[in-house]
């Protein structure tokens, strides 16, 4: 059994704001550039230089890609001075290439940090997704609904009309089917052309963004971190894994999974207490795009812990 790992000092938690911080302002100067590998690179490069600061042992479960498919932030990568705690690190450097390349909004810098062994080795597959925001009751949706099911079951659950729900859906060819179907209940509906860990976060924060849900497939890494957003936030996530051949079972399979028809919950995915940070790079509902003035560059972070329930949002403002 693994030993659960206290994050107590505040200062691990500021410390990690600082790491998508600096992927983050690293993307300053290629927003609306149209260049989303250079932008990727700028972020990456800045996340691996100040994660490589912290005095952690950790190792990279969700990252960019195999090793030989990614230089650095490759899974499995040791990161850290390789003192202090020995904890698992998932992140996405930069979520929302395009987004960033065509200054649209809601671009992050996102890493969470939890116990060695805490979070789902999620394969490089796709994951259908379906998550809500805090204060309902456990199992009030599932991916066994239908798409107007749980619509109606979230907006019995919140004592209103499904015109009243807003389900965010990325805009893909693959969901027009649950894009009609939404329509055809009278919701209304938030399609996005990237970045849905934003998406799932948004459903945690109603009042601000004026997203009830989230459907639709995804990455499954993409799924993991989410999670862990709402782990922090409040809310629920289910996801199940999407394998659609012998290729993605190969992948699922040498990620130590068996059961390829496992539904998997918020705490199915992250098993403890982490910490999770976001940098806005482009404007966004839950945190501020980079603001650029002569001199100074300033990007907003918010910043979570589970195990206190904690939301910070915090404005650094650097000079150039």
């Amino acid at each position: 059994m693994i030993k659960a790992i206290d994050f107590n000092d505040p200062s691990l938690s500021l410390d990690l704001a600082r790491v998508s911080e600096a992927a983050a302002i690293a993307c300053a100067p290629l927003i609306g550039q149209g260049d989303e590998r250079a932008a990727d690179l700028a972020a990456v490069g800045a996340m691996h230089a100040q994660l490589n600061t912290l005095d952690i042992s950790g190792v990279v479960v969700i990252g960019e890609g195999e090793q030989d498919e990614a230089p650095l932030l490759y899974l499995g990568e040791n990161v850290g001075t390789g003192t202090g705690l020995n904890v698992d690190i998932a992140l996405d450097p930069l979520e929302g290439t395009t987004l960033t390349a065509k200054d649209m909004p809601n671009a992050l810098a996102v890493i969470a940090m939890g116990p060695r062994g805490s979070m789902l080795h999620a394969p490089d597959t796709y994951m259908d997704k379906l998550a809500i925001g805090p204060g309902y009751a456990s199992g009030v949706v599932s991916l066994d609904m239908s798409t107007r099911e749980r619509i109606e079951a979230l907006a019995n659950a919140k004592d209103c009309d499904a015109r009243d729900i807003t389900v965010c859906v990325l805009d893909r060819p693959r969901h027009e089917n649950i894009i009609d179907e939404i329509r055809a209940t009278g919701a209304a509906i938030r399609l996005i052309t990237d970045g849905d860990v934003a998406g799932v976060m948004h459903c945690a924060e109603t009042a601000r963004t004026g997203i009830d849900m989230y459907m639709g497939s995804g990455g499954a890494p993409e799924g993991v971190l989410a999670a862990a957003a709402l782990k922090c936030m409040g809310g629920q996530m289910i996801g199940r894994l999407l394998l659609r051949n012998q290729d993605d079972k190969s992948r699922a399979r040498n990620a130590g999974i068996t059961d390829f028809d496992k539904i998997y919950t918020c705490g199915d995915m992250v098993t403890q207490h982490v910490i999770f940070a976001a940098s806005g790079v482009t404007y966004g509902k839950l945190v501020a795009g980079i603001k650029r003035e002569p001199g100074f560059v300033s990007v907003e972070t918010i910043l979570m812990r589970s195990k206190t329930g904690s939301v910070r949002r915090m404005l650094y403002r650097k000079p150039v």
